[in-house]
């Protein structure tokens, strides 16, 4: 069975999701495939684009670098909740650098990894995230340490507390 955007529209399943990810890898075509499904203006295609995705190796992943600031658009663009936890989680797994590190980027993630209107799981890779732009620069790594200190920790869930615990105490990474 081959992929389509018609078949991704009616991807809804995590074994879904995993043929969608043998099929990609059977093709070899990582980078191929992301280009024509994961940026589509149809939320329903990328999310099951995406999804597929999340099943590779970070190897497989590493195709993607290339699209890495096109990926970032779409995380701070989407309007839909699970092609932006989608879309953060693959740019989580791919390299980021000081020399590349963008500013409208980390911003974004400040900003998402506190807002109690957000979902945990962009909540948290968030908060990885900003953490690995961070991590560049101290006077930077001090103000998102103080950013998280000031979370009201009542207002947020398990995975949240637990991330923020494990920066704060210098367990994470």
């Amino acid at each position: 069975m081959s992929i389509t955007s018609e078949r991704l529209r009616q991807t809804f399943s995590e074994g879904g999701a995993q043929e969608i990810y043998q099929e990609i890898k059977t093709e070899g075509d990582f980078l191929g495939f992301a280009r024509r499904y994961v940026l589509d203006p149809d939320h329903r295609v990328a999310r099951s684009a995406l999804w597929g995705l999340t099943k590779a190796t970070d190897e497989e992943l590493s195709e993607l670098q290339v699209m890495l600031n096109e990926l970032i658009e779409q995380a701070m663009q989407s309007e839909n909740s699970s092609v932006r936890r989608l879309t953060l989680s693959v740019i989580e797994r791919l390299k980021m650098n000081e020399e590349e590190l963008r500013t409208d980027f980390l911003d974004f993630c400040l900003e998402h990894m506190v807002s109690i209107k957000e979902f945990p799981g962009i909540q948290t890779l968030c908060m990885k995230l900003a953490y690995r732009m961070c991590s560049f620069y101290p006077e930077l790594m001090d103000e998102m340490k103080r950013t998280i200190e000031a979370m009201e920790i009542a207002y947020y869930k398990p995975a949240v507390k637990g991330l923020r615990k494990k920066i704060l105490s210098g367990r994470y990474r």
